[in-house]
C-alpha cells in the first residue's frame, strides 16, 4: 500500500509540474496575433484553410454558436450513415455487419459530444473503418470542438474579439490534439500497444483450444482517447485490456494524458487575462476537491467490503472485485477518480464493482462536473459556478456582483441559471423516467439501492460527455440507445451555447473601476468561496439520489 500512495503522490507531482507550462502554450498556440508556432503550424494551417475554404474572419458569439452546433450536426449524420453502412464498407476484414439504427444513433452522438459511452463492445461491434473514419476521426473532432470553445469564451471574458469557430478547431487539432497524440502514441506501442491493420487472429491454447484474439489500429486509438477525455475502448473492457495498458508505465502515461489539458486551462486562462492568480485560483481549488475525493475513495476501498472482510477476505489489499491484479486497488480507484474527474471516461476496472462510497465519489465527480472537468466544456462549468459564487457573494453584502471588472445583472444570470438546471433536469429527469418504466428499469441487474446507483451514474455519464458506466447495466436496448444519445446530446451543446452567450453579453460591457469595495476573484479567500458554492449546489441538487443509492447501500451492507 505504501509503495502505491508514492506512485500517486509521484504522478500528482508530474501533474502539477506539467499544467502550467501547458497552460501557457495552449495560451499561444490560439493567440491571433504573430507567434513562433506559426512559423511551424502555419504553412499546414494555410494549405487546410485554402482548401476549406475557411477564412480568418472574426465572429460574433452567435455565429461561432451556430457555426459550432451545425459543423458538428453535420459531422454526427456523417459518422451516422458510416456505422449503418459498415457492412458494405471496405476495411472491414472481420465482417461486422451495419450497426443497428438505434445503436448507430447513440455511438454518433456518443462520440461527437466527446462521450464516448459505448453500447457495444469495441472489438466487435465496428471495423476497421469505423474505428478509424468513424471513432477516431470523432476523438479529435469532439475535444477540438470543446477545446475551441472554451479559448472562445476565455476571449471574450478578456474583453477580446471571440474568434472564428472553424479557425480554432482546425489549430485545436492542429497545433495541440495532434502533436501530442503522434508522440505519445508512439510510445504507448513501444510499450506493447498493438498498432496494426490485419485482422483478428486465431491461435491454439495450451489447452488445446482455438482462441481469437482481436488486434487493429489500437495505439494511434490509445493516444487520443485518454488525451482528448474521451475514453471509449478500442476493446470492450476498455483501458482494463492488456493490449490497451499492457502494464505500470503505460497506466501512467494515460492518467497524465487524461489530466494534461484539463489542468493546463485554468493556466490558460490565467495568461490570456493577463492575471495569473486569477487561473492558479482555480486550480487550486480543484486540486483540493479532488485530493479529498481521490484520500476518501481510497480510504474505503481499502477497507474493502465487510460482509468480505468478516470472513478473512481482501482484508490486506482492500477490494479486488472487479480490478486487475497487474494494477491493485490503490491504482484501480486512482485511475477512476482521474477518468471520472477529467470527463474521460475510460476505465482500468469496473466501476459497478467499486465500494458504495469508492463508486459514490466516482459518481460526484461527474455530478459536480467542476473537478478540473473534461477537455474546455468542463473548464466552462467552472467558470459559470465561479459567476454564481460572485453573484452570491454580492447579494450577501448588497453590492452588484462583477465578474472580471464587468456587472454580472439579470440577463448573465438567466442564462447561467438555465445552464445549471439543465444538468439535475437531464439526470434526475431522465434516471426517474428509467426507474418508472419497464424498459428501463428492466436493464437493471441488482434490484437493490445498487440498481438505483446504476441508473443514475448512467445518465450522469451523459449529461456530464464522461461515457464510464457501471457495466451491471443492461444498456443495449433502444431505449438506453435514444434516451442517453438524447441526454448526451442536450448536455454538450446546450450548456456551450448559453455559456457563449453569457460571454458574449459581458464583452459587450465596459469595466468597472476597482475600488476598496471590489470582490477579487485572485485571492485564496475566492478560491474557499468557489469551492463552497461547488457543494452547497451539488449537495442541495443531487443529496437525496445518493442517499436513495450509494449512501443507502453502504449503510446495508
Amino acid at each position: 500500500m505504501i509503495t502505491t500512495i508514492l506512485s500517486i503522490i509521484v504522478t500528482m507531482a508530474a501533474v502539477i509540474l506539467i499544467a502550467k507550462p501547458a497552460g501557457i502554450y495552449l495560451a499561444k498556440a490560439f493567440d491571433y496575433s504573430q507567434t513562433g508556432l506559426d512559423k511551424v503550424f502555419g504553412p499546414i494551417e494555410n494549405i487546410l484553410f485554402k482548401i476549406s475554404g475557411i477564412k480568418k474572419i472574426n465572429q460574433t458569439w452567435k455565429q461561432y454558436a451556430m457555426t459550432l452546433v451545425l459543423a458538428n450536426g453535420f459531422m454526427i449524420l456523417l459518422v451516422y450513415m458510416v456505422f449503418r453502412l459498415q457492412g458494405i464498407l471496405p476495411l472491414n476484414p472481420s465482417g461486422n455487419p451495419g450497426m443497428d439504427p438505434t445503436l448507430a444513433f447513440n455511438t454518433a452522438i456518443s462520440f461527437m459530444t466527446n462521450t464516448n459511452l459505448q453500447h457495444y463492445s469495441g472489438e466487435s461491434g465496428l471495423s476497421y473503418l469505423g474505428q478509424m473514419i468513424g471513432i477516431l476521426f470523432m476523438m479529435f473532432a469532439a475535444p477540438g470542438t470543446a477545446l475551441a470553445a472554451a479559448i472562445a469564451f476565455v476571449r471574450a471574458l478578456s474583453g477580446k474579439e471571440i474568434g472564428n469557430f472553424l479557425v480554432d478547431l482546425f489549430r485545436a487539432i492542429t497545433r495541440v490534439l495532434m502533436p501530442i497524440a503522434i508522440v505519445s502514441g508512439l510510445i504507448l506501442v513501444a510499450l506493447g500497444v498493438p498498432q496494426t491493420l490485419e485482422p483478428t487472429v486465431t491461435v491454439n491454447t495450451i489447452e488445446g483450444t482455438a482462441q481469437e484474439i482481436a488486434r487493429g489500429p489500437v495505439g494511434t486509438f490509445l493516444s487520443i482517447k485518454e488525451l482528448g477525455n474521451n475514453g471509449g475502448g478500442f476493446f470492450g473492457v476498455n483501458s482494463a485490456h492488456p493490449f490497451e495498458n499492457p502494464n505500470a508505465i503505460s497506466n501512467i502515461i494515460q492518467i497524465l494524458l487524461m489530466f494534461l489539458l484539463p489542468t493546463a486551462l485554468p493556466f490558460a486562462y490565467g495568461k490570456m487575462l493577463g492575471n495569473a492568480k486569477q487561473g492558479r485560483v482555480l486550480f487550486v481549488s480543484m486540486l483540493m476537491v479532488f485530493t479529498v475525493f481521490l484520500g476518501t475513495a481510497l480510504f474505503y476501498e481499502y477497507q474493502g467490503n465487510p460482509a468480505l472482510n468478516a470472513l478473512g477476505i481482501n482484508t490486506d489489499q482492500g477490494s479486488m472485485e472487479g480490478k486487475e491484479v497487474r494494477f491493485g486497488t490503490g491504482q484501480s480507484i486512482f485511475y477512476a477518480l482521474v477518468t471520472t474527474a477529467s470527463e474521460t471516461g475510460a476505465v482500468n476496472t469496473m466501476h459497478d464493482t467499486l465500494t458504495p462510497i469508492g463508486g459514490m465519489l466516482a459518481l460526484s465527480n461527474m455530478l459536480l462536473n467542476t473537478v478540473f472537468g473534461g477537455v474546455g466544456a468542463g473548464f466552462i462549468n467552472v467558470i459559470m459556478y465561479a459567476m454564481i459564487a460572485v453573484f452570491l457573494s454580492g447579494l450577501m453584502v448588497g453590492r452588484t456582483p462583477e465578474f472580471l471588472g464587468k456587472k454580472i445583472e439579470g440577463r448573465e444570470m438567466k442564462l447561467i441559471a438555465l445552464t445549471m438546471l439543465m444538468h439535475p433536469l437531464l439526470i434526475l429527469g431522465a434516471s426517474a423516467i428509467a426507474l418508472y418504466t419497464p424498459l428501463g428499469a428492466g436493464a437493471i441487474s441488482n434490484s437493490g439501492f445498487h440498481g438505483i446507483s446504476q441508473v443514475v451514474y448512467e445518465y450522469t455519464s451523459s449529461a456530464a460527455n464522461n461515457g464510464s458506466g457501471f457495466e451491471g447495466l443492461g444498456d443495449a436496448t433502444p431505449f438506453w440507445n435514444i434516451s442517453t444519445g438524447i441526454v448526451m446530446y442536450a448536455g454538450r451543446f446546450f450548456g456551450l451555447v448559453t455559456m457563449l452567450a453569457v460571454a458574449g453579453s459581458l464583452s459587450s460591457k465596459k469595466i468597472v473601476p476597482e475600488t476598496i469595495g471590489t470582490f477579487r476573484t485572485d485571492t485564496p479567500l475566492f478560491g474557499v468561496i468557489l469551492v463552497g458554492t461547488f457543494f452547497i449546489v451539488g449537495a442541495l441538487t443531487f443529496f437525496p439520489a445518493l442517499v436513495l443509492g450509494p449512501v443507502a447501500e453502504y449503510l446495508t451492507l
